[in-house]
């Protein structure tokens, strides 16, 4: 069976040949070389791993994605970003997907009601034609959304049932202002205690099309790895997606010092202690071979 990393970022210094945005995450002095994530990968034997676009949504700011798509196609497929205010998305796609490695996008707002009693029309959602496009031509949603979203989620998910859907990290859905960079230069998210009864991940088990990927974890616990405060978080997960609907990813390169590349690859032993082989097995490279669709 396949190790699959099924999300990390890997992205240069900006330059001439591989421009990007900047921020407080990932200022202009940073870099994290796809060459480094391989070496984690060669020394813990991860076979393949999803990179995600980090560092702008225009075509331009994806060339180190494609650069690292074109390098290693044997090792990578890739995740796109793109502007959630653009007025006709099909082209943008298309260009970024065109044999290139790149198998979906990363949405990050869904852009309906706020208001969950609100009369609800799809076709209003400003990312309701990203959504239809990527369903004609078989795309895949990675999906982070933010709390004020996470109600919309199934409306689209009833509209498109054929699309493919990767919720990120754990499904935790980040309220306004709850997002900051902590003393380590990695995301961090203040999360309430988990309600799973309420939470989204709890109403969009029922699809059969969405998989949830255990990831992020140093994100939202409040204690040091293995984050113990998460075991009945992912317990609860275990049991309403099921290993075959479960992906492990390591977040490279927030994690890189800490925990560790070699410990996060041992988070889901760590928090899921009762997993029988199989079960394993497909956390950890099989869900994500037949989500993604990797070439044998």
């Amino acid at each position: 069976m396949p190790r699959i990393d099924s999300h990390v970022h890997v992205f240069a210094k900006p330059s001439a040949e591989f421009p990007r945005e900047t921020d407080a995450l990932a200022p202009a002095e940073l870099e994290a070389p796809v060459e480094n994530l391989l070496a984690e990968m060669d020394a813990h034997r991860i076979d393949r791993a999803i990179l995600v676009q980090l560092g702008g949504e225009e075509i331009e700011h994806h060339a180190y994605l494609l650069h690292c798509l074109k390098t290693y196609p044997d090792r990578f497929l890739g995740i796109g970003t793109i502007p959630a205010d653009i007025s006709d998305p099909a082209p943008h796609m298309d260009k970024l997907c065109q044999e290139t490695g790149i198998i979906g996008f990363r949405l990050f707002s869904i852009g309906g009601p706020k208001d969950p009693f609100a009369q609800i029309d799809v076709r209003n959602f400003k990312s309701y034609r990203i959504w239809e496009h990527a369903a004609a031509q078989g795309y895949l949603i990675s999906l982070y959304a933010r709390a004020v979203d996470a109600h919309l989620i199934p409306y689209l998910l009833e509209a498109f049932p054929q699309l493919r859907i990767a919720i990120n990290h754990l499904g935790v859905c980040p309220g306004k202002g709850k997002f900051s960079i902590d003393a380590k230069g990695r995301p961090h998210v203040e999360t309430p205690m988990y309600n799973p009864a309420f939470h989204s991940t709890h109403r969009l088990a029922r699809y059969e099309n969405v998989m949830l990927q255990l990831s992020g974890q140093y994100a939202f616990s409040a204690e040091a790895y293995p984050y113990r405060d998460l075991t009945g978080w992912h317990q609860h997960i275990m049991g309403i997606y099921g290993a075959a609907r479960l992906m492990w990813a390591s977040d490279f390169p927030w994690i890189q010092k800490d925990p560790g590349y070699g410990q996060l690859k041992n988070i889901i032993k760590e928090l899921l202690p009762n997993l029988s082989d199989d079960e394993y097995d497909d956390i950890m490279g099989g869900t994500a071979a037949r989500f993604f669709q990797f070439a044998d």
